[in-house]
């Protein structure tokens, strides 16, 4: 069963919130500007979307998110005024119930510790019981390509354990022809 889903989340710095097509101009902004970084590790910055994609895309993001079916959400500063980057929960099973932490954080703003207060402010949210306020969720995941450091750091730094590098799992995001391999990190409750 899938819970209520919060209109937002708060850390000390930080806003997350889902996705609203009014979000365009600044995540479409922030993409562009972190392209250089974002490419070599996400297949999407590949072949970024234009302004009018971007809308198309944060109205499907919505209606996933209402749906319950992919939980993207944008990370602003506290006052809500500068876009940070995006982070959710992805690979959803209400089943079990369990779910993935992904995020990229925009180049202007990495190196400040964002990416690991998101991810630890939604693995406190995902692994708090229902009943409390949280998701629920049983296990919780985080993967990342094994030559990735900054972001392998993060599931290391809360507490997550590795359970699997698998081998020639997936191909180089900027290089199809190169396989890499993905480190599998875990939080169970």
């Amino acid at each position: 069963m899938i819970p209520l889903l919060p209109t937002e989340l708060r850390t000390p710095r930080l806003l997350l919130r889902p996705p609203h097509p009014g979000d365009a101009a600044a995540l479409h902004a922030a993409v562009q500007a972190s392209l250089p970084e974002l490419r070599r590790w996400m297949v999407w910055a590949q072949d970024p979307l234009d302004l009018a994609g971007t809308v198309e895309n944060l109205t499907r993001a919505a209606a996933a998110y209402a749906a319950g079916e992919n939980l993207r959400l944008h990370v602003w500063s506290a006052d809500g005024r500068d876009f940070i980057g995006s982070s959710g929960y992805h690979a959803l099973d209400w089943r079990v119930p369990k779910g993935e932490i992904g995020y990229w954080i925009a180049t202007g703003h990495a190196g400040q510790g964002y990416a690991t207060e998101v991810a630890g402010a939604l693995t406190d949210f995902a692994l708090r019981p229902q009943g409390e306020g949280g998701l629920g969720f049983r296990r919780l995941e985080i993967r990342t390509d094994a030559r990735n450091g900054r972001s392998a750091r993060i599931p290391r730094a809360l507490g997550y354990t590795l359970d699997a590098t698998l081998k020639n799992d997936a191909v180089a995001a900027d290089d199809p022809s190169q396989l890499r391999d993905t480190l599998v990190f875990s939080r169970v409750r």
